[in-house]
């Protein structure tokens, strides 16, 4: 397992340390640069412009950011030119504050990224409007702001070009270590102390994690044209690491068995012990190539796995011929997915000591990347069909719009002193869609926000000299932005002393401003929570039935590749990867449902024993489906029972059938018995007698069959 030493290593060399520095620099530099030229107050006031564009550099392909912050740079001038006059008068300024909250919370529907430009322009707005600017230096005062955002968008592009590789590089380490922890899960359902629905429940949160960084990962190596079509040797091998990377996560997916029937059978033999020893050396070395990823060298590899194969297959066999115990044929089937396993770790540490990287070329070229990510639509009309109260993404923007009016109102009246605006600050920083995601952002930003504040008292009372508290400032600033996405309550506990300490440079103290701050994150907060019971509540439970459907939807069609492989029909292997991707990424997307909804009130958790049974007979089906599906689309075996086909027929239509129930429709979809096509060569249609192979992958269908039924049944019980 990674060491202490090498998890604050891997920190370093991290997207999150690089963001965070990037971030910090581009914030910084305008203010220092201009402090030099003996115009402080100007550098100030490019920093706030450069402060709101980096909220829209997220990671992502470099034309995305580009878009983003030129977008990003216009709404900046246009909220900062408007707000700098409707601050004169407040019921101006809250009418501005109510729509624009509105507007920028309703860009959620056009994505992250766009939700990211809005924020930008929401923040400009609250910065705006308890800053004093004469009306005739109102156009000056926001072409500074904007200069200093143009800066920030340059700075930023050409930070990505010195180094195109770089974020692409750390996204897939990071997403290596994410598969590492999914394997150890995976391991310890052989280990015979470990609870298996407890392990499930790891297995599952641990599966989001995979999925969001894998989609991260494809978003960076797949949309970026530099990347996927340049010839060089980085490029290539990036992008057949991460192939491998995500074969490799689906025969660890694939490795599904009885595991209460397995620790039955094998328990007192020793070889589950071993099984679970070897999945995580294994573990280890991806441990070992994410951590070389992340710091750019060259992975080296830890273990020989050849010879622990071997020595397990002799155990294996000595079970085999042991006749008190029951037949190993599941045991070989195991030893297969680990020598799998142990080869593509030994391939993936050749691409990275091979001078020939020239042979990868073709196997690029040969997959259809665009397919593999999602493509955001930026039509008008996407944002004219969600202005009804049965979106999820009106209800939030007409939440968050009368919230900011409540907190803006609530402010003017009872902020202790000049910096009203922290209190709207709070508020959309904390209001989320969903409920579970609002009440977990509210405790991270108070319990940050005290301990912040304690900190920073300390430093100020402490370290008296300003050049100390500088590079403080400088150190927390970093820490802020680098825990921004990794830990929010950590990030706020940087942001606050930072805040502080810049407040008493600026000559407005520090122990009022505490106070004042705390105060005003605890009004924000109040207003913030009630609001997310009072005010269009979106609770998880209406979300559980479309997640559903998606979820069986895919299933459905990852079944339908393997009813093709078995009539005789060639499905390319790109075609079996994007069903076998719609299936992961659903089932994280349902995993996701249920864990926000732990967090809700009580009488608010819907079903949810039967939606964690759900959960868990849907990554059971993901993982049989993808053992069958393997072996038939790569392998390609020959003489298959037509019998294994009607199974398949028989799951589909039970998947199906549960669908339309869910859709209101009471006819029933019957299994059919339609005649099985002929295969590739007329011989093949009698069938032949089966091989052990071919009879354990006839019970695999058989137990798929009985998943799906069960799903079916479940499915039911979850939306009583």
């Amino acid at each position: 397992m990674k060491s202490h030493q090498r998890e604050i290593k891997s920190f370093f060399y991290s997207q999150y340390f690089s963001d965070g520095l990037r971030m910090s620099i581009g914030i910084l530099a305008p203010a220092l640069l201009m402090l030099k030229l003996g115009h402080f107050d100007e550098g100030l006031t490019m920093s706030l412009g450069a402060l709101c564009i980096c909220t829209i550099d997220s990671p992502g392909p470099l034309a995305h950011k580009r878009n983003g912050m030129l977008m990003g740079n216009a709404i900046l001038f246009v909220v900062a030119m408007i707000t700098g006059y409707a601050r004169l008068n407040l019921i101006a300024l809250g009418f501005e504050i109510t729509f624009f909250a509105f507007l920028f919370s309703l860009l959620t529907v056009y994505g992250n990224r766009a939700a990211s430009v809005g924020t930008c322009g929401l923040l400009i707005m609250i910065f705006m409007m308890d800053r004093h600017v004469p009306p005739p230096q109102v156009p000056v005062y926001c072409l500074t702001v904007l200069a200093g955002g143009v800066w920030y968008m340059l700075f930023a592009i050409v930070f990505f070009g010195i180094r195109p590789y770089r974020a692409a590089q750390q996204t897939l380490g990071e997403s290596i270590a994410d598969v590492a922890n999914f394997l150890r899960i995976k391991a310890d359902f052989y280990d015979s102390r470990t609870d298996i629905d407890e392990n499930y429940r790891k297995l599952v949160l641990s599966q989001i994690q995979v999925s969001n960084h894998q989609d991260a990962v494809r978003e960076i190596l797949f949309k970026s044209r530099v990347l996927v079509r340049e010839s060089t040797a980085a490029s290539r091998v990036l992008v057949i690491t991460f192939n491998d990377l995500v074969d490799m996560f689906e025969q660890i997916m694939a490795t599904h068995y009885d595991y209460n029937k397995i620790r039955e059978n094998f328990e007192n033999t020793g070889v589950l012990a071993d099984i679970n020893a070897f999945l995580h050396l294994v573990a280890d070395d991806l441990d070992n190539i994410g951590y070389a990823i992340l710091a750019n060298t060259r992975p080296e590899k830890l273990h020989n796995f050849d010879l622990r194969l071997e020595v397990l297959k002799k155990k294996i066999d000595e079970v085999g011929a042991d006749e008190n115990v029951s037949s190993n044929l599941i045991l070989k089937k195991i030893l297969i997915n680990l020598r799998d396993l142990s080869k593509t770790i030994t391939n993936i540490y050749k691409y990275y000591h091979s001078k020939a990287s020239d042979g990868l070329v073709q196997k690029i070229n040969d997959v259809e990347y665009s397919k593999f990510v999602a493509h955001q639509d930026f039509a008008p009309h996407i944002l004219f069909d969600n202005l009804t109260l049965s979106s999820g993404a009106f209800k939030h923007a007409l939440r968050v719009s009368l919230v900011c009016l409540v907190g803006f109102i609530t402010a003017k009246n009872f902020s202790l002193g000049g910096h009203s605006y922290w209190v709207l600050l709070t508020i959309i920083v904390i209001l989320k869609p969903g409920f579970s995601l609002s009440k977990q952002r509210n405790y991270q930003r108070l319990i940050g926000t005290i301990v912040g504040g304690i900190i920073g008292i300390v430093i100020l009372y402490f370290v008296p000299g300003k050049t100390a508290q500088f590079w403080i400032l400088v150190g927390l600033m970093i820490g802020t932005y680098s825990f921004l996405r990794l830990n929010y309550v950590v990030s706020v506990i940087f942001m606050t002393p930072y805040v502080l300490i810049l407040f008493k440079f600026l000559g407005l103290g520090h122990l009022n401003i505490v106070q004042e701050r705390i105060v005003d994150t605890l009004i924000g907060s109040g207003i913030a929570f009630i609001a997310s019971y009072l005010i269009f509540p979106t609770w998880e439970f209406q979300l559980v039935q479309e997640s559903l459907e998606h979820v069986l939807t895919a299933n459905i069609n990852y079944l339908r590749k393997v009813s093709d492989s078995l009539s005789g029909r060639e499905v390319s292997v790109t075609e079996y990867k994007l069903a076998r991707k719609d299936v992961y990424v659903n089932s994280a997307n349902l995993s996701a449902v249920f864990e926000r909804m732990t967090s809700e009130p009580k009488r608010m958790q819907r079903n949810i024993k039967d939606l964690h049974k759900f959960v868990v007979l849907n990554h059971i089906l993901a993982s049989y489906t993808a053992n069958i599906a393997s072996a038939l689309v790569i392998n390609r075996p020959q003489n298959l029972h037509p019998d294994m086909q009607k199974s398949v027929k028989k799951s589909i239509a039970v998947l199906r059938e549960a669908i339309n129930r869910m859709a209101g429709k009471v006819e029933e979809i019957k299994p059919t018995d339609e005649p099985i096509k002929p295969l590739n060569h007329p011989q093949e249609i009698l069938p032949q007698p089966l091989t052990a192979d071919e009879n354990l992958m006839k019970e695999q269908l058989g137990f798929i069959n009985k998943v799906a039924v069960d799903l079916a049944k479940i499915t039911d019980s979850v939306l009583r």
